[in-house]
């Protein structure tokens, strides 16, 4: 973001003419605000909250009170920085959009009212509602989607069924109460219930099939889901209150236009320009996942793969992942601790930067150890809780670089478990393109995903801005609809992108194979602890 004094000045006389545009998600562990210029490249100012979703009484929530203190205070971060660079106040806005965790249950009355705490995508409680469903509309409906949690609910007679009222995402509901507009990006509404993509809205038939299933205990289903909406479409303003509750401090106006909320899904395929057919990404996060845009529908039902849509309803195979790097950043923060009690510390970006530099050092199977990132469960790799565990035997060779290579590779792990099904069913990509917080240590992470994947894996300037970056790209694009979304950003936003690319290395997918295969014959070890060592309770 650094400027020369005309850039700053341009860049200033955009912001006070109300000509930025504002991208906010949130995440896993952080909240961002992204402000973006009129080149969409060009990002004129960041702020950011972190944030841990906590296992209470055996479910993984966020109170929603924290929604609201980290977003202002993410927001509070952006203006601040806003004046600092710019010496101007941030007042006005050309668009705004509003991206967040996919999945869960978010449950209202008809006061508005939260009738049970917010349900994360990490939770795996679904599992006898998720097979009922998935066989009766002969689709995969995962653990982690938003019909699933409500029918375990009404499966379960749990006392707040009968008053539901209104179903949505974390996105949707910030959106809701910024505009007081009930809708939904599609991309995002796909990860609740089933998208028909003639219509690019839920799909009728599997709606009546749900009707009948739950008579008498839900109302139709179609009027508990928000409405579905394209990329493009205006989703609202920002309301007087709204406008409050963003920045508390009253300098914030009221009456800009949003764009659809999205999932961090569909806004990670824009950050990384993967909306078109053989693309895709690799989003990388407390969760990991890859989106696979697809040309033909899958020839057959994979509980390892969903499908969802593109933000303009294109159809996606989704092969989603519990585990993310969360585990790599509790080994970062033992060494980061190490590094300060020896006298010699080291801000956190440094800590990756030597440890993913000495995953290069080890040995390309790393060594014969093998990690297993599971803080929650896994049902690619049939868990339904998880233990992080690091195994070898006498004879694997324990050494720095090989625990790391062994993380970076258990990061990526379950993801290509589940990346060798696409294949199998003929699904052929061009590159895969990668953001997320692990891909700013330059060419690490990039070059052994490509090695697990076995395909070239591209990343940009923008990675580690992820999907903030993505959801202001979407707001932007409501003033640019001349185009579809997928020209828009192959001809306007990405046209002179910056963006590296890594080829998968014949040795390191030779160890990644061998790595992989371990791994999952190790997957017994780790069933073993699930059971063996229960979680204790908090």
């Amino acid at each position: 973001m650094s400027a020369s004094g005309p850039e700053l000045r341009a860049s200033a006389e955009v912001i006070a003419g109300g000509r930025a545009v504002l991208g906010i998600e949130l995440g896993s562990t952080r909240i961002k605000a992204c402000l973006i210029g009129e080149d969409p490249q060009q990002i004129l100012a960041v702020g950011s909250h972190d944030w841990e979703n906590r296992l209470v009484d055996g479910v993984w929530t966020y109170p929603l009170d924290a929604v609201w203190a980290g977003l202002q205070d993410a927001y509070a971060r952006l203006s601040a920085d806003v004046q600092h660079r710019y010496g101007v106040p941030l007042t006005n806005l050309r668009a705004v959009g509003v991206s967040a965790m996919m999945h869960g249950y978010l449950a209202f009355d008809a006061d508005g009212g939260l009738l049970t705490p917010f349900r994360t995508w990490r939770n795996t409680s679904t599992g006898p509602a998720a097979a009922e469903l998935t066989e009766l509309f002969g689709v995969n409906i995962p653990l982690r989607w938003s019909i699933a949690h409500l029918h375990q609910a009404v499966r379960d007679d749990e006392p707040h069924v009968g008053r539901v009222c209104f179903l949505t995402t974390l996105a949707g509901y910030v959106h809701w109460q910024l505009t007081g507009r009930r809708v939904l990006g599609v991309g995002d509404a796909s990860g609740m219930f089933p998208i028909d993509p003639e219509t690019g809205d839920y799909d009728d038939a599997l709606l009546g099939r749900y009707d009948a299933l739950a008579a008498g205990r839900v109302p139709a289903l179609r009027t508990l889901l928000p409405e579905t909406l394209p990329a493009g479409a205006v989703a609202g303003e920002l309301t007087e209150s709204g406008a409050r509750l963003l920045d508390p401090t009253g300098a914030l106006t009221s009456g800009i236009p949003f764009c659809p909320p999205e999932g961090d899904a569909g806004t990670g395929m824009v950050a990384t320009n993967a909306v078109a057919p053989r693309t895709g990404n690799v989003s990388a996060g407390t969760s990991i996942f890859a989106m696979v845009v697809l040309e033909h529908p899958l020839r057959a039902v994979h509980e390892e793969l969903d499908v969802v849509t593109t933000p303009a309803g294109c159809p996606v195979a989704m092969v989603h992942c519990n585990n993310g790097a969360s585990e790599l950043a509790a080994w970062a923060g033992l060494f980061a601790r190490f590094a300060e009690a020896s006298s010699t510390p080291l801000r956190s970006d440094d800590v990756f930067d030597v440890l993913f530099r000495e995953a290069l050092q080890a040995e390309p199977d790393a060594g014969g150890l093998v990690a297993y990132n599971h803080l929650a469960g896994e049902p690619i790799a049939g868990l339904s809780a998880g233990r992080p565990l690091l195994v070898r035997t006498p004879d694997s060779v324990f050494t720095l670089a090989n625990v790391m290579r062994a993380q970076l590779y258990g990061a990526f792990g379950t993801l290509a478990l589940g990346m060798r099904v696409l294949a199998d069913e003929g699904v052929t990509l061009e590159r895969m393109f990668a953001h997320g917080g692990m891909f700013r240590t330059a060419g690490i992470a990039q070059r052994l995903l490509a090695a697990a994947l076995d395909a070239p894996v591209a990343v940009g300037d923008t990675a580690s801005e992820g999907g903030a970056w993505g959801i202001a790209v979407l707001a932007d694009f409501l003033s640019h609809t001349d185009l579809d979304l997928a020209s828009h950003l192959a001809d306007r936003v990405f046209a002179e992108a910056a963006v590296s690319v890594a080829d998968p290395d014949p040795v390191d997918v030779a160890g990644f194979a061998a790595y992989l295969d371990r791994y999952r014959r190790g997957l017994a070890v780790e069933a073993a602890a699930v059971c063996a060592l229960p979680a204790p309770a908090r």
